[in-house]
């Protein structure tokens, strides 16, 4: 089992937002946040409670001033083809949405993009 705890620092930012890889986002403040990985599971934590988020499923996280992701949304959830590309910039193709994006890509950091807005996701 693989436990290791981060402390986060936000600044002005006021959510970190998750997405998985169904395009469904979680909004949580920042307030005495802490995450903890353990097995399969990304366990965050702040003053609002507890929330669970299943490694394998969980596509981007990022901070944000406000609890959405509004640019980035449909991308996210799946509505618009994406480009992807290696953290080193290397264009690796295009596809139709991030889901299938995801299904194609082996494990690793890739960024995507819409043509006007970029993203970093983790595949697992």
């Amino acid at each position: 089992m693989l436990v290791c705890a981060v402390m986060a620092q936000a600044g002005e930012y006021g959510y970190l937002l998750f997405s998985n890889i169904g395009g469904t986002t979680t909004a949580l403040t920042v307030n005495n946040l802490s995450a903890t990985v353990s097995g399969s599971a990304l366990v965050v934590s702040n003053d609002e409670g507890t929330v669970n988020f299943t490694l394998t499923e969980l596509a981007s996280m990022q901070f944000s001033t406000t609890d959405s992701l509004s640019a980035l949304e449909n991308v996210l959830n799946g509505d618009l083809p994406v480009q992807v590309f290696s953290i080193s910039g290397t264009s690796l193709g295009t596809y139709d949405n991030l889901v299938q994006a995801a299904q194609q890509l082996s494990a690793g950091a890739y960024v995507i993009s819409d043509g006007k807005h970029a993203q970093t996701i983790i595949v697992r």
